[in-house]
């Protein structure tokens, strides 16, 4: 828009046009107010009745909120108004009028449903909390990004319809694929492993993956958005020190450059960049501590998976992130690779917040004959995985790496109660629109 003003750079003695939502109307009998909202702010538009046109008036005070509108006029300070100036109208333009009954309220003064909201995700949007949340989201995806160049990786994108399932199970979207069945992708983890082996060594990729869980919870998506990391002449050791970088350095950006986001979000007097070196806990060790807090009905066992409640009373008594390592082979998928000195052992890792799983990951089997192995072990045909086990006859290095869910990582770092308001249109059991 020509000669537009946003609100943020509106100055005393500037005649300005600037453009946005209507906030608000306050009618206060011989004066009344207009709150104009745009991208940086609200300013405040004040209509003086008896010294301006009629029509004016009547226009600027009678246009629904959230219509769309165009103001022109001079800028005076006022140490009354909100954000210490007004505008003084000359002119008023209605771009584009709202409803007058809308099926939420954008100025926060009525709380919604989080499915009202999501049902209404443009409006739900234009409040300032909720902004907020996808542009500290943003500024996590950038510091990611950066975070990964520094360990010389390259950005790769791999396909997401794919032939075979990477995990196989139950946790598969078919669909027809001219004709053929083909399989939304759970993970980018067999293509970002062929590309660690082809001699680029070290990748990393943020994009959609797509599981058919039945759990419809607070903390799980059927769309979501990974983040990934494998690396050639990496181990277990090397993934975990990355995976704690980018952790760290999502919090240090959101600490540096959100600011204003966590005000919105009554979160900036009370966050905090976690420490690094996270305490690094064996899977053994991590069923002793669950066990010795007494907080669950009954005592884990050799082979149990960490259920909710564990991992709650796991992260209670550490405080803070930390990684379970050495899991127990039989409970870790095909590719990850069996310690050397005890095959019982798994170099499988996942990294936690103390609220709930952030990371999964380990060192990769890279021996072709132990791969083929792994694959029949757990009841997979390794001849339908052939574009991706016969590399491995090729030079396939020794490898590791991990893969985060990026709104998990949101929402840990700012405490959301549902994963799904940290997507802008969530993807879940009962929810396939908008």
């Amino acid at each position: 828009m020509e000669d537009r003003t946003y609100t943020a750079d509106a100055e005393p003695g500037d005649s300005v046009t600037v453009a946005g939502w209507v906030h608000e109307v306050r009618d206060l009998g011989g004066i009344a107010f207009l709150i104009l909202r745009d991208s940086t702010g609200k300013i405040q538009v004040k209509f003086e009745k008896d010294e301006m046109d009629d029509d004016l008036v009547e226009t600027g005070l009678g246009v629904h909120r959230e219509s769309v509108v165009s103001v022109s006029g001079d800028v005076e300070e006022e140490d009354r108004a909100p954000t210490g100036v007004e505008i003084v109208p000359q002119s008023l333009e209605v771009i584009s009028e709202a409803d007058p009954e809308l099926p939420l309220d954008p100025s926060g003064k009525v709380d919604a449903e989080l499915s009202t909201r999501l049902d209404n995700r443009t409006l739900d949007l234009r409040k300032d909390e909720v902004k907020a949340v996808f542009e500290i989201r943003a500024e996590i995806q950038r510091a990611v990004r950066e975070t990964f160049r520094t360990h010389d990786c390259t950005e790769i994108n791999t396909p997401k319809i794919v032939a075979t399932g990477t995990e196989g199970g139950t946790e598969l979207f078919p669909i027809t694929y001219f004709g053929e069945e083909a399989f939304m992708n759970q993970s980018p983890q067999l293509f970002k492993q062929l590309i660690a082996g082809s001699g680029v060594e070290r990748v990393f990729e943020i994009g959609p993956i797509f599981r058919a869980e039945e759990h419809n919870t607070p903390r799980h998506l059927n769309e979501a958005t990974s983040i990934d990391f494998e690396g050639a002449f990496c181990d277990h050791n090397d993934a975990m020190d990355v995976a704690e970088d980018v952790v760290v350095a999502a919090y240090e950006a959101v600490a540096e450059n959100c600011e204003e986001q966590l005000e919105a979000l009554d979160l900036a007097a009370e966050f905090e960049v976690p420490d690094a070196d996270f305490p690094r806990i064996s899977y053994e060790e991590a069923i002793e501590r669950v066990n010795a807090t007494g907080a669950l009905d009954e005592q884990l066992v050799w082979g149990d998976d960490l259920s909710t409640e564990a991992e709650k009373a796991l992260g209670d008594d550490v405080g803070g992130h930390y990684f379970v390592t050495d899991w127990p082979s039989e409970v870790k998928p095909f590719y990850i690779m069996d310690h050397e000195d005890d095959e019982q052992l798994s170099t499988g890792f996942d990294l936690m917040h103390p609220d709930l799983e952030l990371v999964s990951g380990g060192q990769r089997e890279h021996r072709y004959d132990q791969l083929i192995e792994g694959f029949e072990q757990q009841g997979l045909n390794p001849d339908e995985f052939e574009y991706y086990t016969k590399m491995f006859k090729y030079g396939m290095p020794p490898h590791a790496g991990w893969g985060m869910g990026a709104e998990r990582l949101v929402m840990t770092i700012l405490g959301l109660e549902n994963i799904r308001e940290a997507v802008l249109f969530p993807r879940d059991r009962q929810r396939l629109s908008p």
